[in-house]
């Protein structure tokens, strides 16, 4: 998928995705990925549908969202580059991924946020989980060598 805007484009072709820019965004300025490694962002950008935001060749923003395409996804990993913020892009870069043609008939679209809230709830039509206290998790960190049930 490529969608134009003035001088700007969104792509969703993984070969065009700048894995240091991200890389270095996502390690380095982020909030939820301080220390992410650059192998682990380059996989995670391999195993997922990915949106960069470009001017011309320079990439300047991302999105990345895991899904089966069907049931479930999880949007993740979105910023802005500093220099490009206030420009509308973040708001264009969410509508483009709630309305990319293999997230359509998805049923759930989850993403956790700090701070954005109302951009994706006016530019994506996310709402609060009512019902949060049934959601668990399983965090890597809980995961102890030799108990596979493999």
């Amino acid at each position: 998928m490529e969608v134009q805007r003035n001088e700007f484009f969104i792509s969703t072709a993984r070969d065009r995705m700048d894995v240091d820019f991200i890389h270095d965004y996502l390690c380095n300025q982020s909030y939820w990925a301080q220390g992410r490694s650059r192998d682990v962002v380059e996989k995670s950008i391999w195993n997922s549908l990915c949106f960069g935001v470009f001017e011309g060749e320079q990439q300047v923003g991302f999105a990345r969202v895991v899904t089966d395409t069907v049931t479930f996804a999880w949007l993740c990993d979105v910023f802005i580059a500093p220099s490009h913020q206030g420009r509308g892009l973040g708001k264009w870069l969410i509508e483009s991924v709630v309305a990319h043609p293999d997230l359509g008939s998805v049923k759930n679209i989850l993403l956790i946020t700090r701070d954005a809230h109302e951009l994706y709830r006016n530019y994506g039509g996310f709402e609060p989980i009512s019902r949060v206290n049934d959601w668990l998790r399983r965090s890597g960190e809980t995961v102890k060598p030799g108990n596979s049930a493999l």
